[in-house]
Parts: C-alpha cells; structure tokens; sequence
C-alpha cells in the first residue's frame, strides 16, 4: 500500500463528502483504540470541525488515558479539533437496573455489552445534531466485511466509513505514518465494552493478522481442506463469524409486497 498516497486519497474524500454534504465537520468518539486514533487524525486533516467525543461506561483506566492523550495530542496540532466527555455510566446502571432479570446470564451480558455501544451511538448523534456534524466510523475492512465484529445500531451506526476499505495491517501502516502516539500503537485492539481488559482477540478466537490472512486467502478460492492445524482453525474461525454476523453486514432485508397484491 502506498501509505502517504491512501492517506491523502482518505483525507480528501472526506473533505468532498462534508462539502458536498453541506455540513460543518465531524465527531468521532475516541476510544484509546488504533482505529479511533486513526480516523479522528484523518478528520482533523481536513481542517474541517472535529469534535472528538469520550464517553467512558465503566471503563479500564488505561483505555480511558490513551483516549485523553490522544485527543491532546490532536489539540495541539490542530486548531480545528474540540474535545467532550460524556460519562455514560450513571446512564447504563440505570437503563441495566430498569431491565428485568433473565435466565441466561450469558445473554444479558452481551446484551449489555451492545447496549453500551448503542448509548455511544446515541450521543453522538446528539452532538452531531446540535452542530451539524457527520458522524464518522472507526471500523476497518476485517471487522465491517469479513467478520462482522461490531455493534449494529452501535459502532455500526455511522455517517461515513472513512477507514472501512483498510484491512487492520494498513491502519497501523497509516497510524506510524500519522505519527499515533506509541502507546495506541502497541495497545491490544479492544472494543471497550465489558469494563475489563478483554482483547478482540480473547473474544473471537484469532488476532487481527490472523483473520486478515484467512480474509485474503479465501478471495483467492482456496479450501479449507488445503489447511493443517492453527491455519484450519483460524480459516474455520473466519467462516464461522462471518456466516453468524452476515445480518449486520447485509442491507436490511425488505419484504416486496408483490404488484398483484397491491
């Protein structure tokens, strides 16, 4: 990949599509992770608005840190760029407290878990209402297309995909580039939802490089009974997430009422 050129390419798209769009800039919500550092450094070269949104809910301290040193960072480089933090938490304890108990711990742990990128989503359609603002999306090309790891109506509910076509690999080739600081770059892809220190790999079963290569080796057509050992298990993995999570991937099904119905 040609990095400085896709990079540019990114930043320029982005800077048509507010124009064209008639809006005044963007907000993104900062996370810590590499992919919000990415796309909110991408926003903010375009010297268009950027807002950049913390909202913790029940957060690792470390996560929350990143997120702030990040932002200040952005801060002093660009003029542009202005920061919020919402603190989720009172709000989720109290929706978690009105829903009533299940069976199932285990679901209503990931429903929770969902619930609390939903509440994110949510407020960042508030501030971008209130100064006409496009929301822009962190997930890169392995979560949004091949397996399907985020929330939908959560961190599946942007504006604009400005780093979804970049397999994981090309967003840490852009974040060196755009000089991330080190500490985001060497951080555990996380997605922030469980307050614990549970890694995206601890929850899918494979790291990022790993689904990466089965992503690319299954547009080359090549079967899975041509693979041995951890290669078969992680082409498995792929296949299993991406079959399981292709409602999110989807455009939302419409039922056609048929013309002689009508």
């Amino acid at each position: 990949m040609q990095v400085e050129k896709v990079t540019q390419y990114i930043i320029s798209w982005l800077k048509e599509y507010a124009s064209n769009a008639g809006v005044k800039g963007f907000v993104i919500g900062v996370s810590g992770g590499i992919d919000s550092a990415v796309t909110s450094t991408l926003c903010a070269k375009t010297g268009f608005p950027t807002l950049c949104l913390e909202m913790p809910i029940h957060q690792e301290k470390n996560q929350v840190n990143r997120a702030t040193r990040h932002i200040s960072f952005l801060k002093d480089k660009f003029k542009n760029v202005t920061s919020t933090s919402v603190n989720l938490t009172p709000v989720f304890n109290s929706l978690t407290e009105a829903m009533p108990k299940v069976d199932n711990e285990d679901d209503r742990f990931m429903s929770l878990a969902n619930t609390r990128a939903r509440l994110r989503m949510t407020s960042l359609y508030y501030f971008a209402g209130l100064d006409n603002l496009l929301v822009a999306g962190t997930g890169n090309k392995v979560e949004d297309f091949g397996v399907g790891f985020y929330t939908k109506y959560g961190d599946g509910g942007v504006d604009l995909s400005p780093i979804a076509d970049l397999m994981k690999s090309e967003v840490y080739a852009i974040a060196s580039f755009l000089k991330i600081n080190e500490e985001i770059q060497k951080a555990p892809p996380t997605d922030g939802l469980w307050g614990d220190d549970r890694t995206d790999e601890d929850q899918m079963g494979a790291s990022y490089d790993e689904l990466e290569w089965a992503m690319n080796t299954i547009e080359t057509g090549r079967n899975i009974s041509e693979f041995h050992g951890r290669q078969k298990e992680v082409y498995k993995t792929y296949l299993n997430l991406n079959k399981s999570n292709q409602h999110k991937m989807n455009p939302i099904p419409v039922c056609m009422i048929p013309k002689k119905l009508q």
